[in-house]
């Protein structure tokens, strides 16, 4: 397939979208401190909420799935290529895990890739995001419902989309976000992971 201007554009402004830090810009906007030099130093919702507070952490988490929404509607409008469809909401999720405009720096994408589904298809969204609610209230551990639902959720994609750009997409996020949440595996491995709300339980 020969990629177009426009399907390069689409891709570029995808990873440019995902690489607005929210977590770093909400804290400015409220005159809270820098979430990369408190805590677990990850600029992501959970780090906010034990710095800055719930309505921080919410606008962050909102913010965060907004940028895996955005990218992927405004490709649709352009193109019905699923594959590029694909490579643009890959890229915004590499630019919430590595934005260019914070020193590639960027939080562990669980709210990112939950928007990128939630776009992709809204079935697979509510589907994953069902799993983690449900591992989150059987598990009380936020970080490993996370782990469970972004494992699940390829069959989620399969199942729903018979597409196969959108599975690999799928596969590939979610490789990142094990690898992203390397940290709260070792802690869950040795029993050392918070419960959800815990006061220092790694970010998701």
């Amino acid at each position: 397939m020969e990629f177009s201007a426009v399907d390069y554009v689409l891709i570029i402004a995808g990873y440019l979208f995902g690489s607005i830090a929210t977590a770093i810009v909400v804290s400015k906007l409220m005159g809270l401190p820098d979430p990369r030099t408190l805590g677990s130093g990850n600029p992501g919702a959970t780090n906010v909420l034990r710095h800055g507070g719930k309505k921080a952490a919410a606008i962050t988490l909102v913010g965060d799935c907004i940028k895996g929404v955005i990218p992927v509607l405004i490709a649709k409008l352009f193109t019905d290529s699923e594959l590029v469809i694909a490579l643009v909401a890959g890229a915004a999720f590499l630019g919430h895990l590595y934005p260019v405009f914070f020193g590639f720096r960027g939080g562990k994408g669980v709210a990112t890739a939950l928007g990128v589904f939630l776009a992709v298809d809204w079935r697979v969204g509510l589907a994953t995001l069902g799993t983690w609610i449900l591992a989150a209230i059987v598990t009380k551990i936020s970080s490993l419902s996370a782990l469970l639902a972004s494992i699940i959720s390829p069959l989620y994609m399969w199942w729903i989309t018979g597409s196969q750009s959108y599975l690999i997409l799928n596969i590939l996020l979610t490789v990142l976000l094990v690898w992203r949440h390397r940290s709260n595996i070792r802690n869950l491995l040795t029993g050392n992971e918070d419960k959800i709300a815990g006061p220092d339980e790694e970010d998701v």
